[in-house]
């Protein structure tokens, strides 16, 4: 029990288990397009980093300091791209952290995270890009696809998780926790489809077992259930690609 309050406070609690999920779903793209690199990999997880902590920090008293972790981050993510992309690459950062902005800033009079429903489907076409445009030469509409009818299925039981708390209309509030889940369903079913026709076959098999898990995770979401089934269990199918791939690897050498 006390290693699990030290996992939320100082990991899930900092976004760095967020940011590592997010990594690891770019890293399972990035293996199955044969352009793994590893300075890729760490930039997409400063990106991911800096954003999250961003986002949940920009009203904490100590607001500062997190900005000092921001334009550090963001300083050697440009250190990153000069040294081992092209400037293409800064391009496709740079909107994508304008995206980030957009999403939730305080100095914005009005903000992606404030407008009804939309939240979620912003949350997956960011990650979409990142995956289909930010870390591979060209422009993958498969992977993009896939990439955010899964991402936008995974916040949808954060949704259920806020229902009594959320101040704008979410999906769970305008059409009820079932009917939010039968959505994220539909959602995880269309991604696992263009998934298993598109990538190659290892790889296929993962993300399988990873869209069966989620849909158990998403059965069971319930506004009862605590944060920890959200912020660690739900997040966790991000990176669960990537970890069962790891695993096919290991078995077969």
């Amino acid at each position: 029990m006390q290693c699990l309050k030290l996992l939320k406070k100082y990991v899930v609690d900092w976004q760095i288990y967020v940011a590592l999920m997010g990594t690891a779903l770019a890293a399972f793209f990035m293996m199955e397009q044969n352009v793994f690199r590893f300075p890729t990999l760490l930039l997409v997880f400063l990106t991911y980093f800096s954003g999250y902590l961003y986002t949940k920090y920009q009203h904490h008293r100590h607001f500062y300091k997190i900005l000092i972790v921001n334009a550090a981050c963001g300083i050697f993510a440009m250190v990153l791209i000069f040294l081992n992309h092209n400037e293409i690459r800064i391009f496709k950062w740079l909107v994508i952290v304008v995206l980030g902005l957009l999403y939730n800033s305080f100095f914005l009079e009005k903000f992606i995270r404030k407008i009804p429903l939309l939240k979620v489907f912003y949350v997956g076409f960011t990650w979409a890009l990142i995956n289909a445009w930010l870390i591979v030469p060209q422009f993958h509409l498969s992977i993009f696809f896939i990439t955010i009818l899964f991402v936008t299925a995974l916040i949808l039981p954060f949704d259920i998780r806020d229902v009594n708390e959320d101040h704008i209309v979410t999906f769970p509030r305008l059409i009820g926790v079932q009917h939010t889940k039968y959505l994220a369903y539909v959602l995880l079913f269309a991604s696992l489809m263009i998934a298993v026709s598109y990538l190659r076959f290892p790889y296929s098999i993962c993300y399988f077992i990873t869209c069966g898990t989620t849909f158990v995770l998403i059965y069971f979401s319930e506004n009862s259930n605590p944060d920890f089934y959200f912020s660690f269990w739900v997040e966790s199918m991000s990176g669960l690609p990537m970890i069962l791939y790891g695993i096919v690897c290991l078995a077969s050498s």
